[in-house]
């Protein structure tokens, strides 16, 4: 199936059996960023012949875990090392509804981001470094413009600040930090830090839009 972005006008052939058959579903246009709603074909509708977008790239599913999710469908990417406290994060998610994808290794989540735009990221400070002041994911996320980021809920995952640390947070440019002794109430309180962060953002946007009026 042919797909146009109506921002960039960037053009692509998506596999058909990437879509959930009759079904409206959103992506995120690889190029601009923006969001391309896209109506899925039927079943007895012809297949597109190609994997290749309008440039040639060879389409590669592993880059991009969940291309194409239905609309309003939240999804989050876990950076953390340690396999059980990854599993543990994985499947708390997935009882919150969100479409999870997990990586490996700096150079994997930088690749996941320039596909997605990941409205939940959770990881480790120590996540693919030596050194937690040098993360190469967070140091990506803190260059983000700003009506990007604002969009990313960021949870960091460490040993050294305490757990709703609202200062550190700022003073780290994430949303909120869970400490790793806290880890068994991860679920609780990243439900929380994601309530009082909507709130923040419901108030911002009212105000943002009354401004607007009066212009």
């Amino acid at each position: 199936m042919e797909v146009s972005c109506g921002s960039c006008q960037g053009r692509f052939n998506i596999p058909d059996e990437k879509l959930p058959a009759g079904k409206s579903v959103s992506a995120v246009c690889p190029k601009c960023k923006q969001k391309i709603k896209i109506e899925a074909p039927s079943p007895f509708q012809e297949q597109a012949p190609t994997g290749q977008d309008d440039e040639g790239e060879a389409y590669d599913a592993a880059e991009k875990p969940f291309d194409f999710v239905e609309e309003d469908s939240l999804t989050a990417l876990v950076c953390e090392d340690d396999p059980a406290v990854r599993e543990k994060i994985k499947s708390t998610l997935v009882l919150m509804e969100y479409n999870v994808s997990v990586a490996g290794s700096t150079r994997e989540a930088l690749k996941r981001m320039r596909y997605h735009n990941y409205e939940l990221i959770v990881i480790n400070e120590m996540f693919d470094t030596s050194t937690a002041d040098a993360n190469g994911v967070l140091v990506f996320v803190e260059r983000l413009p700003m009506n990007v980021r604002r969009d990313i809920f960021v949870c960091l995952i460490g040993a050294r600040y305490r757990t709703m640390d609202h200062m550190m947070a700022f003073n780290k440019s994430v949303n909120m930090i869970i400490n790793t002794k806290n880890m068994d109430e991860f679920g609780k309180v990243l439900s929380t830090g994601l309530t009082d962060n909507d709130m923040f953002y419901r108030v911002y946007r009212d105000t943002l839009k009354s401004i607007q009026g009066y212009g």
